[in-house]
């Protein structure tokens, strides 16, 4: 099944925060899983950069163009029908964006790779980094 990862995924799998464990940088590069990256987690990058609370080697724009093209990323629009879903899901976590990749991810069929144990609580395949063992 395909994975979409979520913010913190990225950006360590990025080099920003260095915490992705070697058995997720597995899965991510040598499972032949296609690998997704929604515009949600870009807008979150975006805003915590323009804020002060995300320092990147360059503007938000060039690192997740260049991320997202060496790594073979592909990119996730979100929908009507991804943003509609967020009604549906109940209240375990009211952070908006990661509401939104979990609905993302149940209504394309991807699994969620995350380090977010409360996203479990949904309705979702998560890939659970906090399971792994060489962290």
């Amino acid at each position: 099944m395909s994975i979409l990862i979520d913010t913190h995924v990225f950006l360590w799998a990025a080099g920003v925060g260095g915490r992705l464990s070697e058995s997720a940088k597995t899965l991510l590069t040598e499972s032949g899983q296609p690998v997704f990256f929604s515009a949600a987690s870009a807008w979150e990058i975006a805003i915590k950069w323009s804020k002060g609370r995300l320092t990147l080697p360059a503007s938000p724009g060039e690192v997740i163009n260049n991320v997202v093209s060496s790594a073979g990323i592909t990119q996730l629009s979100v929908t009507f029908k991804d943003a509609c879903a967020v009604a549906d899901m109940p209240f375990h976590h009211k952070d908006p964006c990661d509401r939104l990749l979990v609905a993302q991810a149940r209504t394309n069929g991807l699994r969620l790779m995350t380090a977010n144990p409360i996203l479990e609580r949904y309705d979702v395949d998560v890939i659970a980094l906090w399971l792994n063992d060489d962290e």
